[in-house]
């Protein structure tokens, strides 16, 4: 079960850039999500997804040399959520279509990978914690970031084009 969870369903297997599939399985992920249960849910799941990272990065570094092998991508998937909850409670609030902010989708996607891939600032210094919680928190921080990011660029459209 632990690499079911930390493979987010084997995913994290895909080459070349596991990272980034994860990233990209996400997406679909969070709008089941959001379809199903709003953006509440998906903000539940970002909380799950933490929790249940944590133990299976845990379980399957045990003993390991590598704290974050590149096929644990279920610190991206939690990562990529943070970024995408702008969108998800925007849509709901404007009671749009979260597909209707197809732009912000692109966006989240691009900085959030971006923060996880540069790891500057405190993403890096999480990246450097090793263990479960580093692996986790690293992409918690680079998701704050991007979805932070993402609220900026919504702003800045809404201010100059609408």
């Amino acid at each position: 079960m632990s690499h079911l969870i930390a493979t987010f369903f084997y995913v994290g297997h895909l080459r070349p850039a596991p990272g980034t599939w994860g990233s990209l399985a996400a997406l679909p992920a969070a709008w089941v999500i959001y379809v199903l249960f709003g953006p509440w849910g998906l903000l539940a799941s970002v909380v799950l997804s933490y929790a249940l990272g944590v133990w299976a990065t845990g379980v399957e570094t045990k003993g390991k040399d590598n704290h974050d092998p590149s096929e644990i991508v279920i610190d991206e998937i939690c990562g990529q959520w943070i970024a995408l909850l702008p969108l998800a409670f925007g849509a709901a609030r404007q009671d749009v279509s979260i597909l209707a902010l197809w732009p912000g989708w692109i966006a989240a996607f691009a900085l959030f990978r971006l923060f996880d891939i540069t790891k500057w600032g405190p993403v890096g210094w999480a990246d450097r914690m090793h263990g479960p919680t580093g692996v986790m928190l690293d992409d918690v921080i680079a998701g704050i970031f991007a979805a932070i990011g993402v609220g900026l660029l919504a702003a800045l459209y809404h201010i100059v084009l609408i």
